[in-house]
Formats: structure tokens, sequence, C-alpha cells
């Protein structure tokens, strides 16, 4: 009864097994479909600029570089620099190597993950053929798949596939497309050194190749040699020889020209399954794409010496939204990291966020007149205590928002945010197209309003397109212009009147002179509304232009986030996007920018100091504004020839002009009890700056002593109203009358 029991156990176990063997044995019986061996001569993608020019030759559909070469014309060293590496019994196994997978399976066992896969050349043929995952699972499927290859095809035929779909690394498909991407040259004639860098790749490509890593490359090259050696495919003179090859060719493969956007496009066209028609064209400018190039390698080498490697730009089409040039890094071929491309690379943009948050205040009632203090303050955060601080260390007291904004100061733009409420303000560029900010608002708190948020320099451009658009954001294109192609729907991220006001204070000239100087590379000779952007600690330069027809924004550091020395968006960034501007405006006519009176605003006289509606003796100027939101009141700072300030604005300027020293006493009466003039002091020389403007060539008027409040003064013995004198050349007599009959006079000098 056991021993028929027995029997009955045994049948249930066999039966199954050999019904599973049978039909194992009949699927690796049938025959391969013809589709899957295939070639890859198929028609590929040829990716071209917009006048046609060829920028890169991607043969297959999937976007590889795949290029066909029949066996018995590929170079006899690469034949055995595979076979020496990959699967040095391959003529002597039936596509599964039982020694080299006893190995992997000890190795795999110990540390109980897949380690060492053991594959055969004809394994990994069966893997680019029918991917699978690296499981236990994953490998029986290449198992059952070796064998059914090497049942249908003869070794030739299996390692002609293999040496033409391995994948090499940068997009290479197949030993021709590498050694034409590597050493510019074709798979029938290699040395050996190239040989046996090309068989090193095929462990991991991505990581091994020459263009991410030298050392890595050199180790796998190094490893093939001492292969071929110990296999007897060559001998030690000869591999000495291919050990001190280059490893890359000395000059740039042709036909890889604007290698990260190119890249990018070829991406894109992966994910999305498309197959472009011959000679398609993409929206690249390949004339002004090299001059960027060059003016970017340019950057890195005028500030290597302060600490600056890398930089990138990007160039836009404001009406079509067509990338005209696109630079990730200075050199896509460099030793290291040229293949980061920081057009996409999230990164902090310090003060260029600065034009999205004022743009949101003038759409929720404030003016480029507004008052905003700029006054030491500590705001109390989720986080702790936030004392933010302006670029020059210092406090300007009360300033209006044209200035705030053009001169990029700090403390105004958290004192907006923070009346705003920052998820507003991150709603705003959200809408801008900052998709990189996917933080909460408590995650980014008021330092938001400073740029605390890593976004990417293309994110950058398209938001200042979109304020150059009359504010509405539309996402960018890599193809050239199709009259029948219909416009990508947009989004209004602010109001056009909004937007008008932001792009014509970050044209603003005079308004940007307390911040940055009188002369900066932010100066054009066209209109521009130009805004830069430095992170903390200097690690990143940011600097945007939008013109009328195009955009462009540069970014200039480090991809390790190692800090430069002391350069600023200005010095940095600054003169890139400046040669760059220029280089795209002789290509493409700037045209000009959406004004105000374009976009609806309506001019108002204003008083310089208070951005209330002008009075009689205010010192005015014009200004713009959304029709609603003009000031009502006149302004009542300027009474009797000199200011009084409100309460709340005295306050702020206390903090920032504290009294001069009085000079010292002639005689033992006390400084204090004396009238006296504080500013300027007598033999003061000034000089003014070269092109200034008049607004800013002033000097402050003060007294000290009794009778100070109601004092007179007198230029020249010309009655004087006012407490700001504009400086005019020459030798100039200064005297003031206090209120009981103390004066004082002093002379100064201006050249």
């Amino acid at each position: 009864m056991i021993r028929s029991r027995g029997r009955r156990i045994g049948a249930a176990i066999l039966l199954p097994a050999a019904v599973a063997a049978l039909a194992i044995f009949a699927w690796i019986s049938w025959p391969i479909p013809s589709q899957l061996l295939r070639s890859g001569l198929e028609p590929g993608t040829v990716l071209r600029d917009r006048e046609g020019r060829i920028l890169r030759d991607a043969r297959a559909v999937d976007g590889s570089r795949r290029r066909w070469v029949p066996l018995d014309r590929v170079d006899p060293d690469l034949i055995a620099a595979f076979l020496a590496a990959e699967d040095r019994r391959f003529y002597r196994h039936h596509g599964v190597d039982l020694l080299a997978a006893a190995r992997a399976a000890r190795a795999n066992l110990r540390a109980l993950r897949i380690v060492s896969g053991g594959s055969t050349i004809t394994m990994q043929l069966a893997r680019i053929l029918r991917p699978s995952p690296r499981t236990w699972l994953g490998k029986g499927a290449q198992v059952l798949w070796a064998l059914r290859l090497e049942r249908h095809l003869d070794k030739q035929a299996i390692l002609e596939q293999y040496l033409n779909r391995l994948p090499l690394g940068q997009g290479s498909n197949g030993v021709e497309s590498a050694a034409s991407l590597y050493f510019g040259t074709t798979a029938t004639e290699l040395s050996l050194g190239q040989a046996a860098l090309l068989a090193g790749l095929a462990r991991a490509p991505s990581a091994d190749n020459p263009l991410v890593s030298r050392g890595r490359a050199e180790a796998r090259r190094a490893y093939v040699l001492r292969r071929l050696r110990a296999t007897g495919y060559a001998f030690g003179d000869a591999v000495v020889r291919a050990a001190a090859e280059p490893l890359l060719a000395r000059s740039r493969p042709t036909g890889f020209m604007a290698a990260h956007f190119t890249t990018r496009v070829l991406g894109e066209l992966d994910r999305s399954g498309e197959t472009l028609p011959t000679g398609w064209r993409t929206s690249l400018d390949l004339a002004l794409q090299q001059e960027v190039e060059s003016e970017v390698r340019h950057t890195v080498e005028t500030l290597a010496d302060r600490g600056a490697r890398q930089a990138a730009a990007v160039v836009l089409d404001n009406h079509s939204g067509e990338i005209l040039a696109w630079v990730g890094s200075p050199d896509f071929w460099a030793d290291t990291a040229g293949q980061v491309d920081m057009v996409l690379s999230p990164r902090q943009p310090g003060s260029a966020l600065k034009p999205f948050l004022y743009a949101l205040a003038f759409d929720r009632g404030f003016t480029p007149a507004s008052i905003l203090p700029d006054i030491a303050r500590v705001y109390q955060t989720g986080t702790g205590p936030y004392r933010p601080r302006n670029y020059d260390r210092r406090y300007h007291g009360p300033v209006r928002a044209r200035e705030a904004l053009a001169s990029s100061y700090n403390v105004p733009a958290v004192e907006l945010a923070s009346r705003l409420g920052v998820g507003s303000l991150l709603h705003t560029l959200r809408l801008a197209g900052f998709a990189s900010l996917g933080r909460s608002a408590d995650h980014y708190g008021l330092g938001l309003s400073l740029g605390n948020g890593d976004v990417t320099l293309l994110e950058l451009a398209n938001g200042y397109r979109a304020l150059g658009n009359g504010g509405v954001w539309r996402p960018v294109t890599w193809r050239a212009s199709d009259p029948d192609r219909v416009p990508e729907p947009g989004r209004r991220l602010a109001s056009a009147q909004a937007a008008a006001l932001v792009l014509d204070i970050l044209g603003d000239r005079a308004a940007r002179i307390p911040g940055f100087g009188v002369e900066t590379p932010l100066d054009f000779p066209f209109p521009a509304a130009v805004k830069t952007g430095t992170s903390r600690h200097f690690t990143d330069n940011w600097a945007v232009a939008a013109t009328g027809r195009f955009t462009v924004a540069v970014w200039v550091g480090n991809f390790n986030g190692r800090p430069m020395d002391g350069v600023s968006g200005v010095t940095g960034a600054g003169p890139l996007l400046h040669r760059t501007v220029l280089a795209a405006a002789r290509r493409y006519p700037p045209g000009a920018l959406p004004t105000p009176s374009s976009a609806g605003a309506v001019p108002l006289a204003i008083c310089r100091l208070s951005g209330m509606r002008a009075g009689p003796d205010c010192p005015a100027e014009t200004e713009w504004f959304i029709p609603g939101t003009e000031p009502a009141r006149r302004c009542d700072w300027h009474v009797s020839g000199g200011v009084a300030l409100p309460a709340e604005y005295a306050e702020w300027a206390g903090e920032v002009e504290p009294a001069l020293p009085a000079p010292a006493p002639a005689t033992a009466t006390r400084s204090e009890d004396r009238f006296q003039i504080v500013s300027p002091l007598d033999g003061d020389r000034y000089r003014i700056p070269p092109g200034s403007d008049p607004r800013y060539a002033t000097i402050a008027l003060r007294a000290a002593g009794p009778g100070t409040p109601a004092a007179r003064w007198y230029v020249d013995g010309a009655r004087y109203a006012g407490t700001r004198w504009t400086l005019v050349p020459g030798t100039h007599r200064i005297r003031a009358l206090g209120a009981g009959g103390q004066h004082a006079e002093i002379s100064i000098t201006v050249e």
C-alpha cells in the first residue's frame, strides 16, 4: 500500500514536470519571429536646426545611434576583446555557460540577491531582444531565450546581432555607432586599446563610458586588456601600447551638435514613441547656438580664478516659445560632469524670483509708488526667527516699490511676501511654470521671496517670457515653426497691466542705480527688462533679460555646489547675459516690450519721496498705475522748504540715517549747544559719477543745534527750498539760518 502511494506521488510530480519540459522544448523549437532580428536599418531620425543644418544623426526610431555592420567587417581585435571580457567559452556552450552560472549562483546565494549574472553573450542578446528584470524569474527567462536563440542561429549570427545591438553609452547602440561617437572612426579599423575600451563598456555603459568617468573607463579598459593577455589574444608589448592610448578621439566627433539640446529632444521622442519624418527641423538656430557656446566657454575661462567652473544659457523666442539656443555646460565632452545639463538642473535662483512677487502685489493693490520699509525687522516663523538682510548689508529706510525691485532690495521683498502670503506667491510661481517648486508654502516660508526654492534655468526663462507676453504663460517647444500648428493653450499668471509695470521697472536704469551703480552689464541699447539673482554663499549666479522678441537666461556656478569667490549676478552671470543678448539681437531684432501705456496703465505725477500725488514743493516724477490704484492723497511731507515725515516713516528713516557727528568745537562751547552745518562738512569734495541720473547725484543738507527744525538754506546766496541739493560742478558756499537768527556757513567743491 505504501509502495502504491509512492508511485502515485511520483506520477503526480513527474507528469507535470514532463508536460512542462515538453512545453519548453516545443517553445524553444518554435521559430524566432523574424521582426525580432531585423537588422535595424529602418528609417531613422536626423535632427536638423531651423535652417536645415544637421545637428545629430540618430539612426534608430528609439533615439539611439544605431548603425549595422556585418560581422565580417568588424575588426578582429574588437571581436577578441568582447569574447575575452564577456564570454571566453562562447564557442563551446549552447547558450548557457554552466561553470560561469555556478560561480554566479554561489555569489548570489551568499548575497541573497542578484549580484553576478554569469551571463553569456547569448544571454545578453536575449536580454536586449526581450528585456527582463534583474530577478531570479528574469534570469530564468534569459536562459530560455538564450537556448532558443542557440537552437535557431549559428554562433556568427548571434555575435553579429549582439555587437550591433549592445548599448555602449551616450545613446549609442552597437559597435559601429560607438566607434564613431568615441573615436570618430568605424568598427572596421580600431586599435587594440579602442577595442578594449568598447568591450569594457558592456557591463555598465552609462557609468563606465569615458564621457562620464575617465577613471572608470580607464579601469575597465585595463581589465579587458588583462583578459586579452590571459586568454592569449594579445601579448605583452601590444597590451602596453594599448594601455597608453588616449581614451577618446582628440577632436569632437562630427554629426553631434548642440549635444544637450538634441539629447533632450531624443529623450522626448523616446518617451512619446513619436517618429519624425526625414528632414524634420527643430527650433534651434545653430549659428546662434555656436556663438552662445563660445560665450559660455569664455565666461568660465574668465572666472576660473574666482572659483567658477560651469555656466549655462538658454534663448527663447517670445511669440512661439521656440528654443533658439540651449547650452547646458561649457563642454559636453569634458572629462567630468560635461553631460550635466544646467538648463534642466534645479538650483536656487535668488532674487530672480522677485518680479513675480511684485506682479502679484500690483494685482493686489500695491503700486510702483507704494512705500515699503527697508528696515531691520525680525519675523517669527515656524522654523524660528527670520531676519532678512540686503545684499549690501545696509538698510535704506522708506523706499518706493519701483526702486526696491529695480535695485533688488531683499528686506522690502520679504515684507511684501509677509503681507501677501507665501501661499499666494507660491501659487503665482506655479502659474508661471515653476513646476520644480513642489514643496508646500510652509516648507519655503518667507525665503521664497528671495528664491530659496530650486528651479531650472528653462523654467526661469519661460517665466520671464510669460511676463513679456502680457502675463500669459505657455510651454516652450523644440519644434520649428509650423504655420498650421494650433498654439498651445496659455494660462494667466498676472494681469497685462501688472506684467507691464514689472517690465517697466526692470528696464528702468535710474531706479537700478542705488543697488547696482551707474554702469553695469544690465544696460542695453534697446528696451530690455533685466534681473539678476545670487543664491546664498555665492553658489549660483543667474541673470535674465526679456526683450520684445526673445528672452535670455544664463547661469554661472559649479555643478558640485561649491561657492564662488564673491562672484555676484552682476559680475558673474551679468557679462554672460550681456554678450548673449547682443548675440541674439544680431540675428533677431529685439523689438519693443509691452509698455504700461499699451497695457492700459495710467500716468500720474507723484512725489519721489512719499509716493503720493505730487505737491507744489515735491520732487516730482511720473509713475504708472493700474486704473483704480492711483494715490488719492496729495503729499504733505514737504512743508516750508523742508520735509516732515509721518511718524511711521520718520521711525524708518531714523533707522538708516543717524545724525552725522558734529565737528570739533572751536571754543569752549559744547558742540550740542552751537548751531552748525553737519552735512555737508566744510571742505568736502564730491565727484559726480559719469552718466548718473540727477535724482541720485544729491547730498543731504542738515544742521544741528538750537533753531534747527526751522532752518533755512542758501546756496551761493540764493534761497534753496529742500533738504537735498543736486550736485553742480564748481566751488559752492552753503549757508544755514536758524529760527533764532543763528547761522553757519561752509564751502564745498564738486568735480
